[in-house]
């Protein structure tokens, strides 16, 4: 899993039928060693907001943890973050 920030969302009003109603945020991972990481696109079936620290899964277990299995999902957030601690 990794730790991140929602920066954005990204309005597609064009998409595979599996998606439609599905929300997409744009996701700037937290480093937690000085590395600089790229950011991720993560659909959003919890309700996130821009500026929250959120878990997101990625690969199979994104598609699995959000119950959409046979969708072309690489990234799910699957938690908000209540405190983030030291790791900011």
């Amino acid at each position: 899993m990794i730790i991140g920030k929602v920066t954005g969302s990204i309005v597609s009003t064009r998409k595979q039928e599996n998606l439609i109603g599905s929300k997409f945020m744009v996701i700037e991972p937290v480093g937690t060693n000085g590395e600089e990481k790229k950011c991720l696109v993560a659909i959003d079936n919890i309700g996130a907001g821009i500026g929250e620290y959120v878990l997101v899964a990625q690969g199979s277990a994104a598609r699995i943890g959000c119950g959409m299995a046979d969708a072309p999902i690489d990234a799910a957030i699957v938690g908000i973050i209540d405190d983030i601690g030291k790791l900011v």
